[in-house]
């Protein structure tokens, strides 16, 4: 009996270890690079989450393409930190950092009020910041923190700013989606994520199929206007997402792990360059891509018109758009 138990734990380890193998050839293989230089001379960036990880690395690449970039996020020391060693490393002065807490709709409110009073064009919105969904506790604004700075924050920063884009056409709307929306939900009885108890793991998937429909609803909604919107799947990066998370062991698991097995920030960021950078996509709108390249690997509610629409509608009474602010 015992030597069943102990061949029963070792093939699960086994199993476990050929597992990881995969996903890390897995990751090693679907690396897609974008190595184009064109420039971006004379073009309005911003990027939100900028302060570290995948969006420094995005703000680093627009910069050094000679684009003013925006960065914007919400720790004020951080970003500026960032600011700096960006000017030094693209030797593009034309950087700015701006505060911007997607938790708070009232911060995102004087984000865009601030954009709309000293920007004159905004060619690029890249709507990348996210949490990893585990601190399970309300926004002042009583939504799940989760939901509210992956999707809802974004979602009200796209809408106060899609005059300026549209102003800007032709101009391009990125969204940072995951994989993992394959395993995510749109609950309509609680889009706000407080009323029906979860599992912490849940919310982020259901944040990332939240974002994935909303960009394709504004893909539909801003057709003809020269605004493109697109979601992207920047793979299993290894950021410090993870290590905002109260549970400091799952924290530092999570971090070994994504070391260990994960893409690197630059391999993760390439899509988000591609989307922002490239003529091939200059016209493209509703799409899903990973590796630089549309995938194929999306759920099917994502396209479904009627459900895109009703989520877009609910979403703006969430987030307060006032109706003079439905400018689509």
């Amino acid at each position: 009996m015992e030597g069943d138990t102990y061949w029963n734990i070792s093939m699960h380890f086994f199993y476990i270890a050929v597992g990881l193998i995969i996903f890390k050839l897995y990751n090693s293989i679907t690396k897609g690079k974008f190595d184009s230089k064109r420039r971006l001379d004379g073009q309005v960036i911003i990027v939100t989450g900028a302060s570290r990880g995948m969006g420094k690395f995005a703000a680093t690449d627009f910069a050094k393409r000679g684009a003013k970039v925006i960065l914007a996020g919400v720790d004020f020391k951080e970003l500026n930190e960032a600011k700096d060693e960006i000017i030094e490393l693209s030797g593009n002065q034309n950087i700015v950092a701006k505060h911007l807490d997607l938790a708070s709709f009232q911060s995102v409110r004087n984000f865009a009020k601030d954009i709309l009073k000293t920007e004159h064009r905004l060619d690029v919105l890249v709507n990348n910041a996210g949490v990893n969904c585990l601190l399970n506790k309300k926004t002042d604004d009583g939504i799940h923190i989760g939901l509210q700075v992956n999707h809802f924050g974004h979602f009200l920063l796209t809408n106060l700013l899609i005059g300026l884009l549209k102003k800007s056409a032709p101009s391009r709307i990125i969204h940072i989606s995951s994989m993992l929306h394959l395993i995510g939900n749109i609950d309509f009885d609680d889009l706000k994520g407080v009323e029906t108890k979860k599992i912490d793991l849940q919310y982020y998937p259901d944040s990332k199929l939240s974002i994935l429909v909303g960009s394709n609803e504004f893909s539909r909604r801003l057709e003809g206007t020269g605004v493109t919107s697109n979601s992207l799947h920047p793979g299993a990066v290894k950021t410090d997402i993870f290590m905002g998370n109260q549970n400091i062991i799952i924290a530092l698991f999570w971090k070994m792990f994504f070391g260990i097995f994960c893409k690197t920030v630059e391999q993760g960021t390439q899509t988000t360059i591609y989307l922002a950078v490239s003529d091939d996509v200059k016209y493209d709108s509703g799409k899903y891509y990973a590796d630089c390249k549309e995938s194929t690997w999306k759920k099917t509610i994502a396209n479904n018109k009627e459900v895109g629409k009703k989520f877009f509608e609910r979403c703006c009474d969430i987030v307060g758009l006032k109706p003079e602010e439905r400018l689509i």
